[in-house]
């Protein structure tokens, strides 16, 4: 447990204390991480050179790297399409478009569909947040909430797509197509999305339209626009929020709204704003790091895949493993990875099918990236947002539907063509036939 203890001193600093003192504010996110990133350091072995080497480790990866990108540029654009009238343009557009009675809905449905199409969460909360801001503002909403409704959305393509990286790592590792993981998987996630979709048309009938909504300015939701047809087409995000600033900047100078220099000024404010989102990431991934390097993962793994007896106690432990993975290292890509290899043998020996298999690290992987407060996708929706990350929590309606659903698929083993009767013999010929088609 020494290992883990990094994560659980986190856990008491930040959500304990919070919850003591009915403040989340009270304890800065980032102290909380700064104390357990030291303590970690403290019970590492080795000299101090050799201990800050393994911290540095989890900072200086690619993958990180992407995203402090993916967060400056992100706070530029937010910033600059702020200051240009971007997002109050797209806005008035949402609402003159939108039945009142389907405004929740539709922001729903506009965040599956991109995520769905560009298989990421991260380019389709990039995107739409700063948007679900300015509706709940001129709608009267509850901010947290609504960015809760982008934020679970943004999980459903993730989950589902055929070009995201956790759908591309699940197959591989259980050794099945894509398109089988799909239809095993859309079995297991899409009522819960119906369900979601038909709980916010019911939250959202009596929501009142502003009486006075500005006219729109079709030019200014051109770089709103633009961002979302380039993610959907599948173009890099980085490439994507470097396209939406120039737009901002081009279309804000020509109408007046600043000059060259406000521009700049204004994706200055903007990446200053995301600050403290990336010293709590720098600092969450090198905790991470040294709770993997300390044994943290292995000792995960060895505790959960000692008593397995059943193939429902197999799919639970496949299930539990990949959730406890993803909430020591932060990304449920890597989470996969991690604990595919091991999933993939207790569901050769338990007769779990690999489909399933991949169903359920997929699933259960996203709704536990999308339910952690210290997660890369939550920190972005909350710096775009400006709020704390954890009174989102609350309203990730989706993601607790994914819970209850891979709960509900193991219990009564669904679905049944992809849970019952199989066996060792035919899970293993279905492998070796997947593999030689590959």
């Amino acid at each position: 447990m020494k290992a883990l203890s990094p994560i659980l001193l986190f856990l008491c600093l930040y959500l304990v204390t919070s919850l003591v003192a009915h403040d989340f504010y009270k304890v800065p996110i980032t102290v909380a991480f700064l104390i357990s990133s030291i303590y970690a350091v403290a019970i590492t072995k080795g000299t101090m050179s050799q201990r800050l080497e393994v911290f540095a480790e989890g900072v200086r990866s690619s993958d990180m790297m992407l995203m402090l990108w993916i967060f400056l540029l992100a706070g530029a654009f937010a910033a600059g399409a702020k200051q240009m009238g971007a997002i109050d343009a797209t806005v008035s557009l949402a609402l003159r478009s939108l039945p009142s009675a389907f405004l929740l809905p539709g922001i729903f449905l506009a965040a599956c569909f991109i995520s769905l199409a560009v298989g990421t969460s991260v380019g389709t909360i990039a995107a739409l947040v700063p948007v679900a801001v300015g509706i709940a503002d001129e709608a009267g909403l509850s901010l947290p909430f609504v960015v809760g409704i982008v934020v679970g959305g943004a999980y459903f393509g993730d989950n589902l797509s055929f070009i995201s990286d956790t759908t591309i790592v699940a197959t591989q590792t259980q050794g099945c197509r894509m398109s089988d993981k799909f239809r095993v998987n859309s079995r297991i996630v899409i009522p819960a999305a119906i369900l979601i979709l038909m709980l916010y048309g019911w939250v959202g009938r009596d929501i009142t339209p502003p009486a006075d909504i500005p006219a729109v300015d079709f030019w200014k939701v051109l770089p709103y626009l633009a961002v979302i047809l380039l993610a959907v087409c599948g173009i890099h995000v980085l490439i994507v929020l470097l396209v939406g600033i120039v737009l901002c900047g081009i279309i804000g100078i020509i109408d007046g709204s600043y000059d060259l220099f406000g521009w700049f000024q204004a994706m200055a404010d903007g990446m200053e704003g995301m600050s403290e989102l990336l010293i709590m990431t720098l600092l969450a991934a090198g905790l991470l790091s040294v709770i993997r390097h300390n044994g943290g993962i292995r000792l995960i793994i060895a505790t959960l895949t000692r008593h397995i007896h059943s193939q429902r106690g197999a799919e639970t432990t496949i299930a539990l493993l990949v959730c406890l993975v993803n909430i020591c290292t932060a990304n449920n890509t890597v989470a996969i990875m991690t604990a595919g290899p091991i999933a993939h043998d207790i569901a050769l020996r338990f007769g779990v099918d690999p489909r399933k298999s991949a169903s359920l690290l997929d699933t259960t992987s996203c709704f536990t990236q999308a339910l952690l407060p210290y997660g890369a996708q939550m920190l972005i929706a909350a710096g775009l947002a400006a709020v704390n990350p954890i009174s989102i929590i609350p309203h990730l309606y989706y993601p607790m539907a994914l819970a209850v659903a891979v709960v509900l698929s193991i219990l009564f083993l669904f679905p049944k063509k992809y849970s019952r009767g199989s066996t060792l013999s035919q899970t293993a010929a279905h492998i070796d036939e997947n593999s030689s088609a590959h």
